[in-house]
């Protein structure tokens, strides 16, 4: 080739280099214009994925250049891995609900529907909710993607009582709802709740005071969630509610921190599945985590290094698989126990399916086991592939709300 013509190779190739990053700033510009027009009204809503159609072309070129940058952020946290790695997350927000692990797996939140931006942090009207709050946007009936245009502490009046398929994603904003209702969740179905404050959650006239309340519903997904110090619960579920996952959570000061299953007597939650994976129980945590009456109960991969009375307890003979969980006891010699029987005599739990499997058991942390041992046993409540409780550190670094800054990973 002559030295003419490599010239004109090589200018080419910087022209369609130049045009891939002129296209993808008119999609970040008109991306981020969608979500400074939206006022919050209802009508007002944009999709961005519109946007995303108009320069296809330079996602295509851009798709791979992502894809080289992946390994260098995974850390075996098959959810974050799932969508971390991408720096236009903010952009791509609904990838979040392909990332599913557990038996929440298949919630799908409001992917389906069309981005609602909290504009209004007020809880003024209770029966008639001005536009641009959240609780107008999770009282809709149609699918919707709740975002929140900057950082707000949400006061709430009474409980926020959530329709089915919303998802509430508080990545980019600061976003606390506390110091009053939270957030119920009552006979609905595909909700998402992720990248939220909540904390000091008080009773209501239709709340007792849980940060969430799961009840007669199913397809859940709580995640990257930071809670703490409320008056009942941290996540309860209860009536019949089942395939939830609880991921990536960071749980601080409280006493009871999460109920699974109604009553000894109700019997309709021994159909429930609930999947605990990633989370951190951490700092001033007495009792519950979880406490379980009558389903089937995966706990897998989370790092425990607090709790004052035990880690994992229950009744009304549930079934707990515990896998490549970091069980860290105090030293109170009398707490080293992670499992407590809930009032429940030796002679009727020693049949309880309940097994302790590549657990990391520090400080004279011990498990006693009870029932079964084969793992067929298990199979309904094994919901994932448990990693070695080695890589619990790595896996758990991110619980909690993460730091999401437009055009860079979240961290």
């Amino acid at each position: 080739m002559a030295v003419s013509d490599k010239s004109i190779v090589v200018s080419a190739f910087v022209l369609l280099l130049l045009f891939v990053r002129a296209m993808a700033t008119v999609k970040d510009q008109l991306s981020n214009k969608l979500l400074e027009d939206v006022d919050g009204n209802e009508n007002a809503v944009s999709n961005p994925d519109e946007v995303a159609a108009m320069v296809d072309m330079s996602t295509r070129n851009s798709t791979e250049r992502r894809r080289l940058g992946d390994f260098s952020c995974r850390t075996g946290n098959p959810i974050d891995d799932c969508w971390r790695c991408d720096s236009n997350w903010h952009r791509n927000r609904k990838r979040l609900a392909d990332c599913g692990i557990g038996f929440g797996r298949n919630a799908i939140g409001g992917r389906d529907g069309r981005f609602y931006v909290v504009t209004d942090s007020s809880d003024d009207d209770l029966h008639n909710p001005r536009p641009g709050t959240l609780r107008h946007a999770v009282i809709q009936e149609r699918p919707l993607w709740i975002v929140f245009k900057h950082d707000m502490v949400i006061q709430l009046k009474k409980a926020l009582m959530m329709k089915s398929f919303k998802t509430i994603d508080g990545r980019g904003a600061n976003v606390h709802i506390a110091h009053g209702g939270c957030i119920t969740i009552h006979y609905a179905t595909n909700v998402i709740i992720h990248g939220l404050h909540i904390h000091n959650c008080k009773p209501t006239e239709n709340a007792d005071g849980d940060a969430i309340s799961i009840s007669g519903s199913s397809h859940i997904w709580v995640d990257h969630n930071s809670l703490s110090n409320c008056t009942d619960g941290l996540v309860d579920a209860v009536m019949g509610s089942t395939a939830i996952t609880i991921s990536n959570n960071h749980f601080t000061h409280h006493n009871e921190v999460m109920l699974l299953g109604h009553s000894d007597s109700y019997v309709k939650d021994k159909q429930m599945q609930v999947t605990i994976a990633y989370n951190h129980f951490g700092e001033g945590l007495v009792q519950r985590m979880p406490r379980c009456r009558h389903g089937y109960f995966h706990v897998v991969n989370n790092d425990y290094t607090h709790w004052e009375m035990y880690a994992i307890g229950g009744s009304a003979s549930p079934t707990i698989n515990s896998q490549g969980n970091r069980y860290l006891a105090p030293s109170n010699p009398f707490a080293k126990e992670v499992t407590k029987r809930v009032q429940t005599p030796i002679g009727r739990w020693k049949g309880w399916n309940w097994r302790s499997e590549g657990d990391l058991l520090l400080n004279g942390a011990y498990f006693t086991p009870s029932g079964a041992e084969a793992t067929a046993t298990y199979a309904r409540a094994s919901s994932l592939g448990a990693q070695s409780s080695s890589m619990v550190g790595t896996i758990t670094s991110g619980a909690g709300v993460l730091g999401c800054v437009r055009g860079h990973q979240c961290y």
